[in-house]
């Protein structure tokens, strides 16, 4: 395929710039850093979270009056998926001392540490064992483990990518239990990248002030996440049921998180499970698509253990943030909203507009570069056009190999070398195009530091659990955030479990509560929640599918 002529001429431009800036990139310049006050600016005009039109406030729930997006809004208020009157509870299919919910990154990792501590645990996942955002993180993750570096260092980057706005003791367990959690990885098996003599490679990323990025190339993700499901899958007391999401919390009578109603997606069965303790690990809602814009999130994210969690009362904190990763690829059209790490720039890669010329320093944080990305599309009418009408800006890939020697694309950035290289683009020789794209989910339930909710039993951590990283997120703290607080909620379950002992008579009373507040605020729009996975059937295709039911 390659790139068509039109888009090739405007290669040229960027290759005519690019000596003058490798020169200076090789001097140590770059280009000059927005202040705070500007990267503001940039925020409120042009980043998608602050569109008002685009959110709505809520009218139900523990969150009743908060403005979040809309799709968000009409999933949070969305009926059960079940009808509590008709859902035998006394009949158990599954019994363990705790159920957790998804088996990516943190549900795996709580899997670990609960098994560890002596209890029984059985994983429930939408899909296969590890089919999750975990596997789409490519960069790496922050650990302050470098002699230049420290975890006050690494807290005061957490603090400032989070306009100041995260909850301080999370973002304190978060950056304290890093080096740690990066020595537990190595010790199961995870191969991160090292230098000869063994030491480990650091490398930046977009709002920090220190090289404590470690990866293991641009798959870092799914190297971790080969490593966790390994180490589950060879263990006894982990039990992994695969195609059976969760679709309701359960309660028993004492208000005490005891279990969840299971849906096989291959026979459509409902199994009651019951359990001492459960943890929530379903991860992000991508795959809604707020505002349109293509994701980076594997299929099944669509935010069911905020639906869940929500219908039961759990307070969720910041859901009016979505972070849009301000470099998704938009050329060729199959690779549409695939993510090109921030690594990429971290190794020198220059952000460039149609005329090759740069526009903001490619490290911004990540909110802040989609602002100015969209800006320079938008306002400046400085992109690039696709064929198929997309606009974007260039990211200089070949830049890397200059500065670091030929091959070094292909040894850092294997993977998106190949899924670029099967197009006919070879990202060594020629710039990628892109655009932001919608990434993750900054606003989730509220926990503690041992992933506690509101609800007693009832435990979250990874993508689902919020606070740690405030409005904004920074590059290589996702995969830090699973690991840190999946172990932390992994501990604190079992031990929940052990001085829990057998759960009372179950419930779904809360269930049958929420839906009096939907019809009490006039909600009757026949939406269902969880929804479990996306539908992409047009629109006439979806309505000749219901004339035929």
């Amino acid at each position: 395929m390659s790139y068509p002529p039109e888009l090739q001429e405007l290669i040229t431009l960027v290759e005519k710039t690019r000596p003058a800036r490798l020169d200076r990139a090789r001097s140590g310049e770059s280009f000059p850093a927005l202040t705070l006050k500007e990267r503001q600016e940039r925020l409120n005009e042009f980043h998608p979270d602050y569109r008002a039109e685009a959110k709505r406030a809520l009218a139900v729930g523990p969150n009743k009056g908060d403005f979040v997006p809309v799709e968000l809004a009409d999933l949070l208020e969305s009926r059960s998926r079940l009808d509590p009157d008709r859902v035998r509870l006394d009949r158990i299919d599954v019994e363990t001392d705790i159920l957790i919910i998804g088996a990516g990154g943190a549900g795996t990792a709580a899997a670990l540490e609960a098994m560890q501590a002596g209890v029984r645990v059985t994983m429930a996942t939408k899909l296969r064992h590890g089919d999750a955002n975990t596997v789409m993180a490519e960069g790496g993750i922050q650990a302050a483990t470098a002699e230049a570096d420290s975890p006050c260092y690494h807290y005061l980057d957490v603090l400032g990518g989070g306009h100041f706005s995260n909850v301080p003791e999370l973002a304190s367990t978060l950056v304290r239990d890093a080096p740690e959690a990066v020595e537990w990885l190595e010790r199961l098996g995870v191969l991160f990248d090292k230098y000869p003599d063994g030491h480990m490679k650091v490398g930046h990323g977009g709002g920090t002030s220190r090289k404590r990025l470690h990866s293991a190339g641009d798959m870092t993700g799914a190297e971790i996440m080969r490593v966790l499901r390994d180490e589950a899958r060879n263990r006894r007391a982990i039990t992994v049921l695969e195609f059976t999401p969760a679709i309701e919390l359960l309660l028993d009578q004492e208000g005490r998180c005891a279990g969840a109603v299971l849906l096989n997606l291959e026979t459509k069965e409902q199994y009651i499970a019951r359990a001492k303790a459960v943890i929530l690990a379903t991860g992000g809602l991508g795959r809604l698509h707020i505002q349109g814009f293509p994701c980076t999130n594997h299929y099944g994210a669509t935010a069911d253990g905020l639906v869940m969690a929500y219908r039961a009362g759990v307070k969720t904190c910041f859901l009016e943030a979505t972070q849009f990763h301000p470099t998704g690829a938009i050329f060729p059209e199959q690779n549409a909203g695939l993510l090109i790490t921030e690594k990429v720039r971290g190794l020198g890669a220059h952000l460039l507009n149609r005329d090759g010329q740069e526009f903001l320093f490619a490290l911004e944080p990540r909110d802040v570069a989609s602002a100015c990305i969209i800006r320079e599309c938008s306002q400046m009418g400085r992109g690039a056009t696709t064929p198929a009408g997309r606009s974007g800006v260039w990211l200089d890939s070949p830049m890397i190999d200059l500065l670091h020697g030929e091959g070094t694309v292909k040894r850092e950035l294997g993977a998106k070398y190949l899924q670029f290289k099967r197009f006919g683009i070879d990202i060594s020789q020629e710039p990628m195009l892109v655009y932001p794209t919608l990434h993750y989910q900054n606003g989730r339930l509220v926990i503690a530091q041992n992933g506690e909710t509101s609800i007693p039993g009832l435990y979250a951590a990874g993508e689902v659990s919020g606070g740690v990283h405030g409005k904004n997120r920074l590059m290589g703290n996702s995969l830090l955030d699973i690991i840190v607080f999946g172990r932390r909620a992994g501990r604190a379950v079992a031990t929940a479990a052990r001085e829990a002992g057998t759960p009372k008579k179950l419930s779904l009373d809360h269930v049958r509560s929420f839906e009096r507040e939907l019809a009490e605020a006039g909600i009757s729009d026949g939406k269902v929640g969880p929804m479990l996975l996306p539908n992409y059937a047009p629109e006439h295709i979806r309505v000749s599918m219901c004339h035929r039911l």
